[in-house]
């Protein structure tokens, strides 16, 4: 099915730092067979070239645009530079290492925006390839039980996801300089202090490794400064206060390593010391309004 002249235009921008080829080319390639057809595949080097894919030779690379960064900017600063570069009225966020369960995801995301016009994201739901249960961390939302159970939500994964642009580059879009961890909320919270809505679709399905988020060397002093940053760039200070606590307070009792807990507060200081970036404190209205959704700005 190709889309009609004036319907939504869909872009897909997966980030790579070219290490992973194989994985790099199946993402591709699900992405350029979707049924719907004409999705802008937009892949972004991040700080490395991109290598040769067998997908573009045969699918043809008409829809695909190879952008390559000199440095490695992180993950958010990344996705800025492909959201640049599309052009799509809605953007689709992917990891090199996931990929489209089946081909019929564009298709869904462009009915699902075109029709909702308040709707900034939808959040996908993340399947093991392998079989296994899955991450409670993929379900954003508290109540992370059942996967399937689609939902309104307050955060959303960034690989996999799709994005109004219009909605993403009114705000701002992600937090370049977080580097990694935390950016899609920071975003997510200025979406919903715009008075759009944010959902989990458990109809959209991706693939994806079941890794464990500390595989990244960064993983706890990163988490830890980012958050104090969110707290400051996105809440009125009371709560800042609330959330912190709550942070430092669920950190010792969940983490047994003491080399973990030194790294993160040692992230914690340097979220205190080091500037967060613009602040732009949501109104308390968007704060009832994530209460209502089951996440207060405090947890």
């Amino acid at each position: 099915m190709r889309r009609g002249d004036d319907a939504l235009k869909i872009s897909c921008v997966i980030l790579t730092m070219g290490n992973r080829i194989a994985e790099l080319d199946r993402a591709v390639e699900s992405a350029l067979t979707q049924t719907d057809g004409d999705v802008e595949v937009v892949v972004v080097g991040n700080g490395a070239d991109v290598p040769p894919l067998a997908s573009v030779s045969r699918i043809g690379s008409a829809s695909v645009r190879i952008v390559r960064i000199p440095d490695n900017v992180g993950i958010p600063e990344g996705r800025n530079h492909g959201v640049r570069e599309c052009s799509g009225d809605v953007v689709m966020f992917l990891d090199d290492d996931g990929w489209y369960a089946d081909d019929k995801v564009a298709a869904h995301v462009r009915e699902r925006f075109a029709d909702e016009p308040d709707l900034a994201v939808l959040s996908f739901r993340v399947m093991d390839p392998e079989g296994g249960v899955g991450q409670r961390r993929h379900v954003p939302r508290l109540r992370a039980g059942d996967p399937q159970r689609s939902s309104p939500v307050t955060t959303f994964l960034g690989g996999a996801s799709a994005i109004r642009r219009s909605a993403y580059l009114q705000v701002g879009g992600l937090p370049g300089h977080f580097f990694y961890a935390h950016e899609e909320t920071d975003l997510a919270w200025r979406l919903l202090g715009e008075g759009y809505r944010i959902e989990y679709d458990a109809d959209c399905v991706m693939y994806h490794p079941q890794v464990p988020p500390t595989r990244h060397a960064n993983f706890y002093r990163l988490n830890a400064r980012n958050r104090v940053w969110l707290a400051r760039r996105n809440l009125p200070w009371p709560l800042a206060v609330l959330y912190l606590l709550d942070w430092i307070m669920l950190t010792l009792v969940r983490e047994r390593s003491s080399l973990a807990i030194r790294s993160w507060f040692q992230g914690f200081v340097e979220g205190i010391r080091e500037p967060a970036g613009e602040r732009r404190p949501m109104a308390w209205r968007t704060a009832w309004r994530m209460l209502r959704l089951g996440r207060p700005p405090i947890v």
